[in-house]
């Protein structure tokens, strides 16, 4: 059991990567676009500076610990650290929600994708092995 664990870590892992790696292609591709559809305007430099780095440059930072988080499965606090990554952004969203509402379209569908992605890594993580004493002499 175990080991089915492990693999179906990896391979949530693996899609977390490619999920958060497409949004990042999406960002770089049609930033004013994506931008528009979560409600946010870009406004000179500054505005496109901004998207880019807490849009585009967090999804790809998220992919990469994804990915190496999938071919280090040996470690698998990478894995609860991506975990932890992911949840961030549907607690932003519910921080928002108290205030403002729940998101609408795309944005409500991506928060329950995140909210089961997260809460999956953090359910099939590999349980803690007992710590192996040395005989005594």
């Amino acid at each position: 059991m175990p080991a089915r664990r492990s693999t179906w870590r990896r391979r949530l892992l693996r899609l977390v990567a490619l999920g958060f790696g497409a949004a990042a292609l999406a960002g770089m591709a049609a930033p004013a676009q994506l931008a528009g559809d979560m409600g946010l305007f870009l406004n000179g430099v500054n505005g496109y500076s901004q998207f880019y780095a807490m849009y585009v440059g967090t999804s790809l930072a998220i992919a990469g610990l994804a990915l190496f988080a999938a071919r280090n499965g040996h470690q698998p606090i990478l894995g609860d650290i991506t975990a932890l990554l992911v949840l961030a952004q549907p607690l932003g969203r519910l921080l928002a929600a108290l205030s403002f509402g729940l998101p609408r379209g795309l944005l409500l569908v991506a928060c329950g994708a995140e909210l089961a992605g997260g809460l999956l890594l953090l359910l099939l993580r590999p349980a803690a092995r007992p710590e192996r004493r040395a005989a005594a002499p």
